[in-house]
């Protein structure tokens, strides 16, 4: 008989927490359990996020803003409830919370807008070595088109970022662009540091937080961020949707972005004036269901407890590095912080001189998802000498009892090819 998640001993809370994800209690093809441990590349979604949208296209299904129809202002009110729930979980003011599709359009947003306004030729970007092509590829563009010269934060062998260069490097920096925490080797920046010498130095600061927002608070105004983004597809939310925080104040100063319908203020035939921020950003039809169900699954979020959520990702954490260190001694090699204090969630490692895609392609025979490649950061493994990793992460409905599945995923492969 197949054994599901459900018929192993659980914490009650965990159980809970398990039962509601439907694709949990799911065989996969192979009559295998599903041991999902990707959830850095998108997380899965609880049964209250998937009614949500089912209750919206068959309940109330209606474009937003101008209709003055009941199942119009309900989706109108459902929608800008969302962007209220979703202002809260980040401490950020209401007019402060940008529907983008996802971190990778919010980075361009700012690239594009407050970036061809405030950088010049022979102004500095800073980034870090760590970011995603997502938060690395749009500030490249903006220095190609303005001339502005790319710098980088570096990052040592433990990806733990190295400060002592710092005030060199933002002299004449005009942004910073940091991820929060490192979706290769869930890494946390130090932000609070990097942020306030940045502000010293007259530079603004976004935070690609797309791997930091699912898995702890995240308070925008604690961290004095200028810009923070993140996706809900990877926070138990629907994909195609994200946000974009802006400080009220740089939002106001800044073009749109995208054109068209609702986001104007009036149009005439040889002008227009734009709405004020945060419409001013969202042109045209919204992605209305897919808002309504990510303040849904922040509201999960929540319930379940955000500092419950990273206590038992730390514990996850913990007892992985101590079951893959035991495959050390045959060649395995662990990538990133080895203090689940200092790392969120996320493992990278190799083993022996089986490629990456390999060791997933044999994990996935006994119902193991996991991450194999890159990871949208060629760069980092250029520099690292890493040609893949394969990468396992956490999240609030993962279990001991995966980490286990795991490890004889990992026996099964050493078997396979001999080490």
């Amino acid at each position: 008989m197949t054994q599901t998640l459900h018929s192993l001993e659980l914490d009650p809370k965990l159980a809970a927490i398990v039962a509601d994800f439907p694709i949990l209690a799911r065989p996969t093809s192979r009559g295998k359990r599903l041991v999902y441990l990707d959830s850095a590349a998108t997380s899965q979604k609880p049964r209250a996020v998937i009614d949500a949208l089912v209750e919206y296209y068959e309940g109330y299904n209606a474009n937003i803003h101008r209709g003055v129809y009941e199942i119009a202002e309900r989706a109108t009110a459902a929608y800008e409830a969302a962007r209220v729930k979703l202002a809260h979980f980040i401490n950020a003011g209401v007019s402060e919370v940008v529907w983008v599709r996802n971190t990778t359009e919010a980075v361009n947003l700012v690239a594009y807008t407050w970036g061809s306004q405030n950088v010049r030729r022979g102004d500095a970007i800073l980034v870090t070595e760590l970011e995603h092509h997502s938060d690395l590829v749009p500030w490249q563009a903006l220095a190609t088109r303005t001339g502005a010269r790319l710098r980088f934060i570096p990052a040592n062998p433990r990806g733990e970022l190295i400060l002592d260069d710092l005030d060199r490097l933002l002299d004449g920096c005009k942004i910073v662009a940091i991820g929060h925490v490192s979706n290769t080797l869930g890494t946390i920046a130090p932000l609070e540091r990097v942020i306030a010498r940045a502000h010293q130095a007259g530079a603004v600061v976004l935070v690609d937080g797309a791997q930091a927002a699912p898995h702890f608070r995240v308070d925008v105004k604690a961290l004095d961020a200028d810009f923070y983004a993140f996706s809900g597809h990877k926070m138990l939310g629907p994909t195609g949707i994200g946000v974009l925080y802006g400080k009220h104040a740089i939002l106001e100063t800044m073009p749109p972005f995208d054109y068209g319908g609702d986001m104007i203020a009036r149009v005439e035939y040889r002008g227009a004036t734009f709405a004020e921020p945060p419409r001013r950003f969202e042109a045209g039809t919204a992605n209305i269901a897919d808002a309504i169900a990510f303040g849904v699954a922040v509201e999960y979020l929540e319930n379940v407890g955000m500092d419950w959520i990273r206590a038992h990702e730390r514990e996850l954490t913990a007892y992985a590095l101590d079951r893959l260190e035991q495959f050390e001694p045959r060649g395995l090699e662990i990538y990133g912080p080895r203090d689940p204090n200092l790392s969120s969630g996320v493992i990278s490692f190799n083993f022996a001189d089986i490629h990456a895609h390999d060791l997933a392609s044999i994990l996935d025979t006994e119902g193991v998802c996991i991450r194999a490649g890159h990871h949208c950061t060629m760069p980092l493994m250029d520099k690292m000498g890493w040609s893949a990793t394969a990468r396992a992460s956490f999240y609030l409905y993962n279990s001991h009892a995966d980490i286990d599945a795991l490890a004889g995923g990992l026996e099964k492969a050493g078997r396979v090819f001999g080490v």
